[in-house]
């Protein structure tokens, strides 16, 4: 069995694959992370795993997960199966790396766009040679509203909002109308930019706001809650078969 994780600043993600199907996955805190492990470890015998992070771990950390299985550490040097040209490589994110490997492997031969929608929002390109091309990072829903009330006087802290109001007729309302249109908005048109160019442009939504775009975006999209743990475990089995 092998075991996708990604360690986020507060959450763990990790998915359990038997070669490429997953077969669970799960969540927990970041402070659980050594009890959570040794539960999966243990009960779905892993022996290999890919462990990807963007906050920071210690080298006691990670020697912890490498004393449970033969452990791959993503980063900007790992062998993936797709040719990056990204013009600075030494600082492509690891997690925008595992989207890109999930979009190669799921879709191959075909031009991809994967949108992330999470404390920031990604777009990354994968062309039908499995190429990575690059994209574009632009601020995610909940920094936006974080913004406009840090760098105003009067402007309120809110919460998003499951809908968008029809119209701003509160500030409140103006708020939610503001930003969570303004974000539809970019997405439906960076996706039609995309589109201009790449005939049968597959688009990919995954990320922690994609179930509230799915529902608002109007372009035709895939969306996928896992699609980032099936790329750490397709560059965990490009590396294998190395």
């Amino acid at each position: 069995m092998h075991i996708a994780i990604d360690i986020g600043n507060t959450q763990i993600k990790t998915g359990i694959f038997d070669r490429d199907q997953l077969l669970l996955r799960e969540s927990f805190p970041a402070s659980a992370m050594d009890d959570a492990l040794n539960m999966l470890c243990g009960k779905y015998q892993v022996d290999k795993g890919i462990l990807s992070h963007v906050s920071r771990l210690d080298s006691e950390q990670i020697q912890g997960i490498r004393d449970q299985m033969d452990l791959l550490l993503l980063d900007q040097n790992t062998k993936v199966p797709f040719t990056n040209l990204y013009s600075t490589p030494e600082t492509l994110g690891v997690d925008r790396i595992a989207l890109a490997a999930a979009a190669a492997t799921k879709f191959a031969g075909e031009p991809v766009l994967v949108i992330d929608a999470g404390t920031c929002i990604t777009f990354d390109f994968v062309n039908a040679n499995q190429q990575f091309e690059g994209g574009s990072i632009s601020p995610g829903i909940t920094m936006r509203y974080k913004s406009v009330h840090q760098f105003t006087a009067n402007l309120p802290m809110l919460a998003p909002e499951n809908e968008i109001p029809v119209l701003g007729n509160s500030t409140a309302n103006a708020l939610h109308k503001g930003i969570l249109s303004g974000v539809t908005y970019e997405i439906d048109g960076v996706i039609e930019e995309y589109r201009s160019k790449n005939a049968n442009l597959t688009v990919v939504l995954t990320g922690g706001d994609a179930n509230f775009l799915s529902n608002n975006i109007k372009s035709t999209i895939f969306a996928t809650p896992n699609f980032l743990l099936e790329g750490l475990n397709s560059i965990l089995i490009h590396n294998l078969a190395e």
